[in-house]
């Protein structure tokens, strides 16, 4: 699964500069151990909140790659029929609340979700993915309010890659990433989210805890994005980050573990699937102007007649 969505992001990246994913997209490369490590040790009925940064998340749920590239390319056969694009992919029939563009957003929606699972008697675990750029952000401290108050069962994972955009962690975050958990009494613990067994393990047993009713835990996996925040760095050619810090983090790439031999062999066998996907997606028409308005609403309402003119 690691390999599958570093060859997707290659894929994406290359899709960006030939004009065909309109916009960029933010690459996950680098953080793969994050997302697999977590979602194994999730359930199907589990659920689970993404990032803009989301596309590792989404794949590592069991979303169909051709249905999650063909919605980045903006085709109706996409996930969410093209309007949902990088940042808004969802599959709720996979427990994929969504991925989402704003930074923190997805907590609270996980919060919600869990909730509700308990309210119908069910052991479903929630997993809310954010980056270390929304340790600040109020609706992230209320979400940790509220789970340890209502004693939910989610699991949050912070993504500290060290970087909010271009700001260092180190200079926008006081304290600590578990300090804030345990402000609010939540287990919390710092994971080598560079190592998927360490995560899968760390995933694990908070994932029991929810499910035997012990409320949320606080995951601060420490990870490294091997490229820009967006695609547009490239044409930008920000300088905020140190080449040896690159690659001192590029060393520890969590795909050289595997030997080489198993890693060539799942290489082709990744290459073929993704082939088959990039057709799929690249078949998939493209939503009709007059069609701008569908899926806008849950129960099928349209736009009143010449409403916004």
């Amino acid at each position: 699964m690691m390999r599958l969505i570093r060859e997707f992001e290659t894929r994406a990246l290359a899709l960006v500069r030939e004009g065909l994913i309109v916009g960029g997209t933010h690459p996950y490369t680098g953080q793969e151990a994050v997302a697999v490590g977590v979602c194994a040790a999730l359930r199907t009925g589990d659920q689970l909140t993404s990032t803009h940064r989301g596309h590792g998340h989404v794949l590592a749920k069991g979303a169909d790659p051709g249905r999650l590239l063909a919605e980045l390319l903006g085709r109706e056969n996409g996930l969410n029929h093209g309007r949902g694009g990088s940042m808004h992919a969802a599959d709720l029939s996979l427990g994929i609340l969504g991925a989402n563009g704003m930074v923190g957003a997805g907590a609270p929606i996980a919060v919600g979700a869990a909730w509700a699972a308990g309210r119908r008697g069910r052991d479903t675990v929630v997993a809310a993915f954010f980056g270390d750029g929304a340790l600040n952000q109020g609706v992230l401290l209320e979400s940790l309010n509220l789970a340890a108050i209502w004693r939910v069962p989610v699991v949050f994972v912070c993504e500290n890659n060290g970087y909010a955009t271009t700001l260092p962690a180190s200079a926008g975050v006081a304290g600590s990433a578990v300090g804030r958990a345990a402000a609010f009494g939540i287990p919390a613990e710092t994971v080598d989210g560079m190592d998927v067994a360490a995560v899968a393990a760390a995933a694990g047993r908070a994932a029991a805890r929810a499910r035997a009713g012990q409320g949320p835990s606080f995951l601060e996996c420490r990870t490294y994005r091997f490229e820009g925040h967006h695609t547009v760095e490239r044409r930008m050619k920000l300088s905020y980050r140190d080449a040896a810090e690159v690659a001192a983090w590029r060393a520890r790439d969590p795909l050289l573990l595997d030997p080489p031999a198993e890693a060539a062999s799942i290489d082709a066998e990744v290459a073929e699937l993704l082939d088959r996907a990039e057709e799929f997606a690249r078949a998939g028409a493209v939503p009709a102007a007059t069609g701008a308005s569908r899926y806008l609403y849950a129960d099928g309402l349209r736009a009143r007649a010449g409403a916004g003119a």
